[in-house]
């Protein structure tokens, strides 16, 4: 009887196992292309199995879809909201922490762009930490170095595109990257290592340009 318990019961490691075979294969080939047979293959189970926990493709692509740009956002919100870190501290720890997930999981910004370009409006309703990061702590500072004429640029959404896309293009563009500049894997991870470092010096220079 506890047998038969168990077997209907979902098991938590089996669906973790599940979704981390589904966010590879939806971040390599996307939602159209991925099939669920080649998420069952990544996750190492029979497609019987694999329905049994998650009924179709749209309910787990909407899943790992939500994960993703929720994560994506709730790391940018920590860190803006938090009162006690400089404006400039904000900015290494952005670059840190985003570079670091990419190299990681060097798929996720293409995927989490081209989502939030396809069904921005749904997904983002549904992500408190986006309606605050326009009252977070790094825009009064922000708006404070304006007034005070330590940066010139009064709008800080264009500081936040300048810095992300700093930070994201480059994993966006890594295929044409690698090519043009003849890098492997290694030697990709290490200049983007390096951006750590040097996007908060070029972001400084680029704020008090005029």
């Amino acid at each position: 009887m506890a047998a038969k318990k168990n077997k209907q019961t979902p098991d938590f490691n089996t669906e973790q196992k599940i979704k981390a075979a589904a966010r590879l294969v939806f971040h390599k080939k996307g939602f159209a292309a991925a099939r669920t047979r080649d998420i069952a293959e990544e996750a190492g189970m029979n497609l019987a199995l694999l329905n049994y926990y998650f009924r179709s493709k749209e309910k787990l692509f909407q899943l790992i879809m939500f994960e993703a740009i929720a994560g994506f956002m709730q790391n940018m919100g920590a860190v803006f909201n938090d009162e006690n870190t400089s404006l400039e501290k904000k900015v290494e720890l952005i670059a840190e922490k985003y570079i670091d997930l990419f190299i990681m999981e060097p798929e996720l910004p293409l995927f989490v762009m081209s989502e939030i370009r396809s069904h921005g409006a749904e997904i983002l309703e549904k992500l408190p930490t986006v309606n605050t990061i326009m009252q977070s702590a790094f825009i009064k500072q922000y708006q404070k170095a304006v007034k005070e004429g330590k940066i010139t640029e009064p709008k800080p959404l264009h500081f936040i595109m300048n810095l992300m896309g700093m930070i994201v293009f480059p994993f966006i563009g890594g295929p044409m990257l690698r090519k043009v500049g003849k890098l492997n894997d290694r030697q990709f991870n290490k200049l983007m290592q390096e951006r750590k470092k040097l996007i908060p010096i070029w972001v400084k220079a680029v704020l008090k340009a005029k």
